[in-house]
């Protein structure tokens, strides 16, 4: 079995019913919502290179799809979903780590953020670097969240005014991480430096 990961392109439109089932099902088994989108939706991701696909030689196994909100500022990895036989063997985080590429690539200055209810979702944001936050931290873009309305959830997010739902949410502050890895690398030339300085001290 060879499981390739890609952006996903026109031979790919064969899928989109596929996909869009996948996703009612998955939502189906775990109780709690994943929006369903249109087949238009998914085909138009397809056609303008912001998804990625997993696919055995001619077969569907698992999906992603990038959406940009407030003019480009945020980006949302969702959609995934990996077919019942093909969980277990690592392809969700191939996906994520793919998508999250993708959308590093054409919105570099995007802060990267998702909402999910999966555990191992939530373990593979946290391994990209994505942190959880509350919702006000997202994107007030309503369109973004006038998405969640085929949510079988949706209730609660109204009954919350929009502030908590059953979904976790999480983001990737690509400033935020700068920072944090310049302030790692400067500790770590500093303590080189004073290693540096004893080892010269006590080997006269």
């Amino acid at each position: 079995m060879k499981i390739d990961v890609m952006v996903a392109n026109e031979s790919h439109l064969c899928f989109v019913t596929q996909i869009n089932d996948a996703i009612d099902e998955a939502a189906k088994q775990r109780g709690t919502g994943i929006a369903r989108r249109t087949d238009e939706y998914i085909a138009d991701k397809i056609n303008s290179g912001k998804a990625i696909i997993a696919v055995n030689r001619n077969e569907f196994v698992g999906f992603c799809y990038i959406e940009s909100w407030g003019h480009d500022e945020f980006v949302a990895n969702s959609g995934l979903i990996v077919r019942p036989q093909y969980r277990g063997m690592g392809v969700a985080k191939r996906i994520k780590q793919a998508a999250f590429e993708l959308s590093r690539k054409r919105f570099p200055n995007a802060k990267l953020f998702g909402l999910t209810t999966g555990e191992a979702v939530m373990r593979i944001n946290t391994e990209l670097g994505y942190e959880p936050v509350t919702f006000a931290k997202l994107t007030d873009d309503e369109a973004f969240w006038a998405g969640c309305q085929s949510c079988v959830n949706y209730d609660v997010l109204q009954r919350t005014n929009m502030t908590k739902c059953l979904c976790t949410g999480m983001i990737y502050d690509p400033e935020k991480v700068a920072k944090r890895k310049a302030a790692e690398d400067a500790a770590k030339t500093e303590m080189q430096k004073k290693s540096s300085f004893w080892s010269r001290l006590f080997g006269k």
